[in-house]
């Protein structure tokens, strides 16, 4: 059925809506590019405009989407330094050559044709990544996207002009200029990708990562907890935690990227759980190996956030081999325990609750 709201409108799908088609993988948000229109024109049409830098307008109906075709110019520094043009005049192949990644330049236009200048789809067949052009440079926030697409798609390569081109931009500071946010933006994303390894690989190979992030140790174990977390479907906060777990300096990083204070909390979190678990007798059940575990528990705040604890083990999991059942028992019973009964007990000496509450704690462990 034909859009009357697009009637004469020259709107292309471009992006990765386009690229992801050609992959056979399942459809996300669609992209869509307008060519020869005024922002007054996409109004009258029922258009609502919600850019902030350049005009972008949300379908009346779909709500999809829809920017007017444009050029950029490098006007400063860092990846705001940018002015827009974006007058009737610019063409579908002028707003292609904008983007980052062939791959990411193909558009199809209303008849299912594919508009293809730059090479994208001979790229997505041949499972290359490859910059657009010498305007790559011009933007910092390219050498991170880059990353996150090679963790995303793991049989990627980087093409070798692309990462020569990423070294020289690094060695010129344009990596320098990008503020914590985005970079933690970029960063959260490719740590949710199937392959998060790659991202570290390509910004190590870049020689962005110290720029990025500093004080980060990186190895071959850590790049395989990541690539294991992700096989196991961690949420972002351990993925987070596995990443910086051997880097002495975690909580400056935590501080400088922003984090959410859930990453930041497994971060600090994830080390004690292990060293918890390490301290652990090598017999359960007797006095050691209760007062060991609700050490551990208690350290971890784990009786007010239950589910953080859990989650911790399951990152901790990654290094070490966790009996996920025995320590659901373990907190189900100090659950159990009913510190208010045990405050009335002890209400004639207030100062022997604490101590009274430990020893209940520890009781029902042992039963556990």
């Amino acid at each position: 059925m034909t859009d009357p709201v697009l009637e004469g409108l020259r709107a292309y799908i471009v992006g990765g809506a386009v690229r992801d088609e050609l992959l056979g993988l399942p459809a996300g948000d669609r992209d869509w590019v307008v060519v020869g229109a005024t922002p007054e024109a996409m109004t009258r049409r029922g258009f609502t405009p919600v850019g902030g830098d350049f005009p972008v307008f949300l379908h009346p109906g779909t709500h999809e989407e829809y920017a007017l075709a444009r050029t950029e110019r490098k006007s400063g520094r860092g990846y705001k330094g940018f002015t827009f043009y974006t007058g009737s005049d610019v063409t579908l192949e002028d707003d292609l050559a904008r983007r980052d990644l062939t791959v990411n330049a193909i558009a199809r236009d209303a008849d299912g044709r594919l508009i293809d200048p730059l090479g994208g789809v001979r790229d997505v067949h041949a499972r290359v990544l490859r910059h657009v052009g010498d305007a790559f440079a011009e933007d910092p926030v390219r050498i991170l996207r880059l990353a996150r697409f090679a963790a995303r798609f793991g049989d990627f390569s980087v093409a070798p002009e692309t990462l020569a081109l990423c070294r020289a931009m690094v060695e010129a500071g344009e990596a320098d200029a990008l503020v914590p946010e985005r970079v933690w933006k970029e960063l959260s994303r490719g740590l949710m990708a199937g392959h998060p390894a790659r991202m570290m690989e390509v910004l190590e190979q870049a020689g962005a990562l110290p720029r990025v992030l500093p004080g980060l140790h990186l190895d071959d174990r850590v790049k395989a907890d990541l690539d294991e977390a992700a096989r196991r479907g961690l949420p972002l906060a351990g993925r987070y935690a596995l990443l910086c777990l051997d880097s002495p300096r975690r909580a400056d990083l935590s501080a400088r990227l922003r984090v959410p204070t859930e990453c930041a909390d497994h971060a600090r979190l994830l080390p004690l759980v292990l060293e918890g678990l390490a301290a652990l007798p090598a017999a359960g059940g007797d006095d050691a190996d209760a007062d060991a575990r609700l050490a551990l528990m208690e350290r971890c705040d784990a009786l007010r956030k239950p589910g953080r604890f859990l989650d911790l083990l399951r990152a901790a999991d990654v290094r070490v081999a966790v009996d996920h059942a025995a320590w659901r028992a373990a907190l189900d019973a100090i659950q159990g325990v009913d510190a208010g009964a045990i405050a009335r007990q002890h209400t004639g000496d207030p100062t022997r609750i604490k101590q009274a509450l430990r020893d209940a704690r520890l009781r029902a462990l042992r039963k556990a």
